[in-house]
């Protein structure tokens, strides 16, 4: 029994090594990163100024890689009126792991986030209830 378990130790470190890359491997890859995080900041900008909205986000998750892999609390904070705190609540009482990225969203979540942002967005903004 001790066997195998250092076997399959070795197996998981034999999995984690990384090839060595070249220098034009490196700047490529430094160069997808670079976009992939100028293309979430675009999304992000986009949600706070209201030119979309957290339903289109998601939408484009399920086509767009890149918009994908954002974390779920970092598309939540770029809505307005929502901070830290109210993102955090939310994500507690949708069930949403902190660490979760919009594609391991699943469709009741997504559903749920939409349904607690979208009425806040349409009829409820600002505007009313300033007035």
């Amino acid at each position: 029994m001790g066997i195998a378990r250092s076997d399959a130790q070795e197996e998981r470190n034999r999995a984690v090594t990384i090839p060595p890359l070249s220098d034009e491997q490196r700047q490529q890859a430094r160069s997808a990163a670079t976009e992939a995080r100028r293309r979430r900041a675009d999304v992000k900008k986009a949600l706070s100024s209201g030119s979309s909205t957290l339903a289109d986000v998601l939408e484009l998750a399920e086509t767009d890689d890149v918009v994908a892999h954002a974390k779920v609390v970092d598309v939540l904070k770029s809505l307005p009126r929502v901070g830290a705190v109210r993102a955090e609540r939310v994500m507690n009482r949708l069930d949403i792991a902190p660490n979760r990225r919009l594609r391991g969203l699943g469709k009741h979540q997504s559903a749920a986030l939409i349904a607690e942002f979208s009425g806040k967005a349409t009829g409820s903004g600002p505007s009313s209830r300033d007035r």
